[in-house]
């Protein structure tokens, strides 16, 4: 898996919106970051657009990331939300240049969907983090903020955390994949379909009925994606709605009911998601995940 170069002092980092529109003053508090960093951010043109939910219409998004990808001085690509949209333009895109240039591209929720781009074709390891609309004034996420600078300028190491009742010990090493599990589950079927076997599977959602999470946990149960894991990372499972139908699962009892009969590691609770923290995770990283009774750790060192 290619690791684009790590950034420096000096570098600039492009500013896209591939999904739903933002606004400029949700972005002003992490320019004047990114300045503090010593960062040079070119914004896209089409960055304030809005047509209907979008940040723009298809082409004009897709030109913006097009552009990033392009321009040789760009050395990270900031997707400033999600929302929805990214799925509409990812046909557009020409990765010529990023694969002669490789560059971090950043962000969660809808960005999965070029999470899953970069490791299953592009072999070129990306960074699920939190995103600029995400860190307005007055809403201070110091721990999401420096997790996200360290794993830009290449010092995110390990994260030591508390173990979940939902738990189960184990040690193992695996590429870590993943995301929003709504976006994976949208993209099942297509060319962008996730593999797993293999591999550390990280999960998160948000807003969803909790029947909703059963048939999506399902749908990758019975499609074989859960069975051939090295390790399961479960993260924010937030706002979840409960249905008239009485179904009242919690979202973590699902996904512990559906892997039940295998024997890896599993993780929940990791502060990552739709959430506050939202660490920064290098998906496509070879990774060490061990589990606990007193403590859990992931590892971000190379193991090869």
């Amino acid at each position: 898996m290619i690791t684009p170069p790590w950034l420096k002092s000096g570098d600039t980092v492009g500013l896209v919106a591939p999904a739903s529109y933002v606004k400029a003053e949700e972005l002003a508090r992490f320019l004047a970051i990114l300045d503090t960093w010593r960062l040079k951010a070119i914004q896209g043109k089409n960055l304030f657009r809005r047509k209907n939910s979008f940040a723009g219409n298809d082409d004009q998004r897709a030109s913006d990331f097009q552009q990033m990808l392009d321009d040789p001085s760009v050395k990270a690509i900031l997707c400033a939300r999600g929302g929805y949209g990214t799925i509409r333009i990812v046909d557009k895109l020409r990765f010529d240049a990023f694969r002669q240039d490789p560059k971090w591209i950043v962000g969660c929720s809808d960005i999965t969907v070029f999470h899953t781009l970069m490791q299953k074709n592009l072999n070129t390891e990306s960074l699920h983090a939190i995103m600029p609309r995400h860190i307005s004034a007055g809403k201070k996420d110091l721990s999401s903020l420096d997790s996200l600078k360290n794993a830009l300028f290449g010092n995110l190491v390990e994260y030591h955390l508390k173990p979940d009742r939902h738990n189960r010990a184990g040690e193992a090493s695996g590429e870590l994949v993943g995301g929003n599990l709504s976006v994976l589950y949208s993209l099942r079927g297509t060319k962008l379909d996730i593999d797993t076997a293999g591999k550390m599977l990280f999960l998160e959602d948000v807003g969803e009925y909790l029947y909703h999470i059963d048939r999506m946990i399902m749908n990758l149960k019975i499609s074989g994606k859960l069975k051939d894991l090295k390790g399961l990372i479960v993260g924010g499972m937030s706002g979840m709605k409960v249905s008239v139908s009485g179904f009242r699962k919690t979202a973590y009892d699902v996904i512990l009911e559906a892997v039940e009969e295998y024997s890896y590691p599993l993780m929940f609770g990791f502060p990552a998601g739709h959430m506050r923290p939202n660490m920064a995770l290098i998906l496509g990283r070879e990774v060490i995940l061990r589990v606990g009774r007193d403590e859990c750790n992931l590892n971000f060192r190379r193991t090869r």
